[in-house]
């Protein structure tokens, strides 16, 4: 029999709403429930009627804005002010998948080239891969879930998502709005498998077509090693973000993009940044401008919109955060700002000046309000440190000179490298995408589409046409 479980505000504890669990007979009505629709082409929705739907549901969102993010922010623990933004950018997400239905389709394949080829022509149409089995994050809890739902549904794909268990009601939101939006129930479903086995067992079920997810290294390279054959998957795990701040650079613009993606959300973002490198002359000034900023930012309740930094998911967070913190001290790293709780949910904004090399901080994704500042000499070698660790995501550089940015760009890893902005940007449109340790296959809406999608070509041949 499935079980609630009650979902809790990181801030406060306070109660928010509960949600059901999966038993294994529910997990596997949902797997039949879904494959059984995509192995039937006569139950697939018309690309018009998956536009229509769409479209509805980006309405309704619009209409609850407000009651969204509210539930968003109360659950996850983003700011307010920030979840807003989180659910407009849910809406264009879906206005974005759209636009690739109405835009791209499959290609002409080159004929008559040859006597083999003679008479004939080609082309191509992309079809879903089959069932899509969503596993989505906490921190983004609203459009995170858009961006594994919305392009299944656009390419035409049965989906079933699930949601962190910290963070599911903003799951269930999404959705039950598709569901009032005019998708049918089965073709979207939102599963809380009630243990880890049972949720490994639905990930890896050979009639699963593609896995998206989004959430640690350690869990989702395991998953990947273990899903049936054909199954493809794209992962999105975490970075531990380098920025280059060479000498030329403007402070005045670079330091509150920096602190804000050093900060923004407690530090719980995969592309947040964690590693500065500051050319010498500016090292000091750099450390101490983003304390300032960081001291200055409103950490409290996230449901107040005067929040800039709300708490971490859990209180182990907390005190992980602030043992990788204490330990850096004490190994020689100089403590600017901040280093201590501020209550059992929230972490002071925190400034470390050179700590270890090997530190936790350093070497591993912090995800925390913690930003390492170091000093170079020489560009190469502050690029060398950058490029030193098994992760590669995004990356930054802020210069004044367009030599040392294309210098930058080329020479550092990662799979984007902004200049003269933070690490953290993205717009939904965009490929997003880790490498090494940091991800397998590219996110984005475009590019998720694509990869939920299959290229099924077709051939004719015609004496007319010789």
């Amino acid at each position: 029999m499935s079980k609630l479980i009650d979902v809790q505000a990181p801030f406060d504890g306070s109660p928010v709403g509960q949600v059901a669990t999966a038993t294994a007979e529910e997990v596997e009505s949902a797997l039949v429930k879904a494959y059984a629709l995509y192995r039937d082409r006569r139950q697939w929705i018309p690309k018009q009627e998956r536009i229509a739907i769409l479209k509805r549901a980006a309405v309704i969102i619009g209409a609850r804005r407000e009651q969204i993010a509210y539930q968003a922010s109360h659950e996850g623990g983003k700011p307010l002010k920030d979840s807003l933004i989180e659910v407009d950018r849910g809406i264009d997400g879906i206005h974005t998948c759209i636009e690739e239905l109405r835009t791209k389709a499959g290609k002409v394949v080159p004929m008559d080239l040859n006597a083999t080829s003679a008479g004939r022509v080609a082309f191509t149409q992309y079809e879903p891969i089959g069932v899509v089995v969503g596993v989505s994050a906490f921190n983004h809890p609203f459009n995170l879930v858009v961006h594994q739902v919305a392009p299944a549904v656009a390419v035409g794909a049965p989906v079933i998502v699930k949601p962190a268990a910290c963070t599911p009601l903003s799951c269930k939101t999404l959705i039950d709005i598709f569901h009032e939006a005019g998708l049918p129930p089965d073709w979207a479903q939102m599963v809380l498998p009630e243990n880890l086995e049972l949720a490994t067992r639905m990930v890896t079920d050979p009639r699963v077509g593609f896995l998206t997810f989004i959430g640690s290294a350690a869990v989702g390279w395991s998953l990947r090693s273990k899903l049936a054959p054909g199954t493809r998957c794209a992962l999105e795990h975490g970075g531990v973000a380098p920025i280059i701040v060479s000498h030329d650079a403007d402070l005045d613009m670079a330091l509150p993009r920096i602190a804000r993606g050093a900060f923004w959300h407690a530090g719980q973002a995969c592309v947040g940044v964690q590693r500065v490198f500051c050319h010498q002359s500016i090292v000091s000034d750099v450390a101490s401008g983003l304390a300032k900023i960081g001291e200055k930012m409103v950490t409290d309740n996230p449901l107040l919109l005067t929040t800039d930094v709300g708490p971490l998911i859990t209180h182990s967070e907390v005190d992980r955060v602030g043992l990788w913190v204490k330990q850096a001290v004490e190994g020689g790293g100089s403590l600017i700002s901040g280093g201590k709780k501020l209550s059992l949910s929230c972490f002071a904004n925190t400034v470390l000046l050179d700590p270890p090399m090997d530190a936790n901080v350093t070497r591993k994704e912090v995800f925390g309000p913690v930003v390492c500042v170091y000093g170079y000499d020489d560009i190469d070698n502050a690029i060398a440190m950058s490029n030193d660790l098994p992760f590669s995501f995004q990356a930054a550089a802020f210069t004044s000179n367009i030599d040392t940015a294309m210098h930058c760009y080329r020479h550092l890893d990662g799979t984007a490298v902004m200049v003269n902005e933070n690490t953290l940007f993205r717009v939904d449109w965009m490929p997003f995408a880790g490498a090494r340790l940091s991800g397998h296959g590219v996110g984005g809406i475009p590019d998720t589409m694509h990869e939920m999608q299959t290229e099924k070509m077709m051939v004719w041949r015609s004496s007319a046409l010789e």
